[in-house]
């Protein structure tokens, strides 16, 4: 049986971008609570700190898609990064599959590194930009609440 994703997902062990390890749903849960903490931490942070708290909702939504990929038993690699916990997500839950939420992860992580490595005084990130973010970064956290319980081990 195939799985969805499976031919891009062993191309992305078999270039070193994702490991197989063991699957662990601690690990996922603890992904998950750090994500629901980080935008509690980024709507907190909105006013005083936007990049920072922009960061936090990058951060919630990469770890919500990093423990999808902990309870199948898969990581990115320091050669894969955050790049490749996209593709993952991507390859397995993602838009043809299951509609908008992901793809919103992949438009959060662009901005976010927009944001760290500036071009100009236009990259900078204000207030509003964080508010307009957090739906986003909640949707996707919730989607992965929803999904855990449903992922089997790669």
């Amino acid at each position: 049986m195939v799985r969805p994703g499976e031919e891009d997902i062993l191309q992305l062990i078999a270039s070193g971008e994702v490991e197989q390890v063991q699957p662990d749903r601690d690990l996922a849960d603890l992904l998950m609570d750090d994500a629901q903490r980080h935008l509690l931490s980024a709507e907190q942070l909105a006013d005083d700190d936007p990049a920072g708290a922009f960061q936090m909702a990058y951060d919630a939504s990469r770890k919500a898609c990093s423990a999808l990929l902990a309870v199948q038993g898969l990581r990115a690699t320091s050669r894969g990064g955050h790049i490749a916990v996209r593709d993952v997500a991507r390859a397995q839950f993602g838009p043809e599959r299951r509609g908008q939420v992901l793809r919103e992860f992949d438009g959060i992580r662009r901005r976010r590194k927009d944001a760290e490595y500036p071009q100009d005084s236009g990259d900078a990130i204000d207030a509003d930009e964080v508010r307009k973010v957090l739906p986003k970064a909640q949707a996707i956290v919730d989607y992965a609440v929803a999904l855990l319980p449903h992922i089997k081990p790669w």
